[in-house]
């Protein structure tokens, strides 16, 4: 469907100087095209939660632990996401993909108690990978077609997950390790850069004759997280859903989404500019120049903070589009009349 004559005009005929709101007018539009319209603002928040075996290599100064306890806090209602999402009355639903824990934490989808250490084999089996594909994708429909819900935002929990990012994005591209990584969510640590640094030269070494595209990268060297999100991500394309990208992990898990199907750069939304030094490669890699992120706050706490923080913004730009007074309401003629006595 092309609606994009109705929609320009739908935005350009705002009471307001032309171009003004920026890259809200932008985002707004690549709203309102996934749509084809206007439509009630229906948003939803997934954070994909998954611990990841290589943190046995001391890429994390937090323990691993971590990650179940967070991801129950995000359940209880008890993380920064929930209340980011309470603020803008966003729901939000935890998906457990691979936390190391018995029980499931939030919805269950569980592929195994963690993916496997890659500096000694690949992260997961092909069978794992394809349970993540097929539920992430499963999630997203349902709350698509059940809840409807007609934009996501996607978030993660899981120790060492930046580690997996880095190596993903080095696989993908050749970057070298020392241009993509960064601290994480952790203090400032240089023994636990080199140690990162380290560890990916030393996953890519392991299995650089069985990846040959992104399925195998993933599968080899990323997470269980990041599979989800780019399996979500590519059912957003073919639901005609608009998503927003959140920091470092979930841009990583955007270029796998997009290296596999093209049209999912139609859909995608970047919030902002996080602290991690492969975000930016990671943007351009999916299309998104520096300048076409609207938040630069710092962030690197994850769970899709700053996602949801643009989800805040794009609500109020699709009120204004709404609400607005037109151009066309005004009697410019009448005025200058009035302004010439």
């Amino acid at each position: 469907m092309d609606n994009s004559v109705n929609i320009d005009e739908l935005i350009e005929g705002m009471a307001k100087p032309p171009g003004s709101l920026g890259l809200m007018e932008k985002y707004a539009k690549k709203v309102l095209m996934s749509w084809g319209g206007m439509q009630d603002f229906s948003p939803y928040h997934i954070v994909f939660a998954a611990d990841n075996g290589v943190v046995a290599e001391g890429v994390a100064t937090f323990p691993p632990e971590i990650t179940y306890l967070q991801a129950k806090n995000m359940v209880d209602g008890r993380a920064t996401i929930n209340s980011f999402c309470h603020a803008y009355g966003i729901p939000c639903v935890v998906v457990d993909v691979g936390v190391n824990s018995f029980e499931p934490v939030g919805i269950d989808c569980k592929a195994a108690r963690g993916s496997r250490n890659f500096v000694k084999e690949p992260a997961m089996s092909e069978s794992e990978y394809n349970f993540v594909q097929a539920s992430a994708a499963g999630v997203v429909e349902k709350l698509v077609k059940e809840q409807g819900c007609n934009l996501l935002s996607f978030g993660e929990m899981g120790i060492g997950n930046t580690t997996t990012s880095s190596a993903v994005l080095h696989a993908l591209t050749g970057i070298e390790p020392e241009f993509v990584v960064g601290y994480g969510a952790s203090p400032p640590n240089s023994d636990v850069i080199k140690i990162k640094r380290n560890v990916i030269t030393k996953g890519m070494a392991v299995h650089r004759d069985s990846m040959h595209n992104p399925h195998d990268i993933l599968r080899c060297l990323g997470g269980f997280d990041i599979v989800a999100m780019c399996a979500a991500m590519q059912k957003c394309a073919v639901l005609n859903i608009p998503f927003v990208i959140d920091g470092f992990i979930s841009a990583v898990a955007y270029v796998c989404a997009s290296r596999v199907n093209e049209m999912v750069k139609q859909y995608a939304i970047p919030s902002h500019l996080s602290k991690e030094p492969g975000m930016v490669y990671a943007l351009l890699l999916g299309g998104i120049l520096v300048d076409e992120v609207p938040l630069r706050a710092n962030l690197a706490l994850g769970e899709g903070t700053g996602a949801v923080l643009m989800i805040g913004l794009l609500k109020a730009m699709l009120d204004a589009v709404k609400n607005m007074a037109r151009m066309s309401e005004f009697n410019l003629r009448e005025v200058e009349l009035k302004a010439s006595i």
